[in-house]
């Protein structure tokens, strides 16, 4: 579990690269990604704090994106509710760490690390 300060690197590698483009409509091509590293930074929220992290990192780090962002209410109410779908979506599976939540962890950390690196080197400057 010592990859997050990477990951943490590679979102806000993604939300200064997309930020430095111009305004997009809700179809441009990054925001399935983004919508899917907002899903995933909720899931990692809900695990990491049920494993044993405390804090609030992965909800900081969707703040951060929110930020870099600045959405408009409609797609800011998007992001909100994948990072939600994403927190509830291990709620009703998970009452206590296992070794199936760790590995859960694992595989959200992995699939946001390439999120972030995907979005950043095909839509950032």
């Amino acid at each position: 579990m010592s990859r997050p300060p990477f990951l943490v690197a590679l979102c806000l590698a993604v939300s200064m690269a997309v930020a430095t483009q111009p305004a997009f409509s809700a179809e441009s091509p990054f925001e399935p990604g983004l919508m899917r590293l907002a899903e995933v930074l909720g899931s990692l929220h809900f695990l990491r704090n049920l494993c044993g992290e405390k804090g609030d990192q992965w909800r900081g780090e969707m703040e951060k994106l929110l930020d870099s962002e600045n959405p408009d209410p409609e797609r800011r109410a998007r992001f909100i509710a994948s990072f939600n779908r994403g927190y509830r979506s291990f709620g009703g599976t998970y009452t206590q760490c296992t070794a199936s939540a760790t590995e859960a962890i694992s595989r959200y950390m992995n699939e946001g690390e390439t999120l972030s690196r995907d979005i950043a080197s095909r839509y950032g400057n």
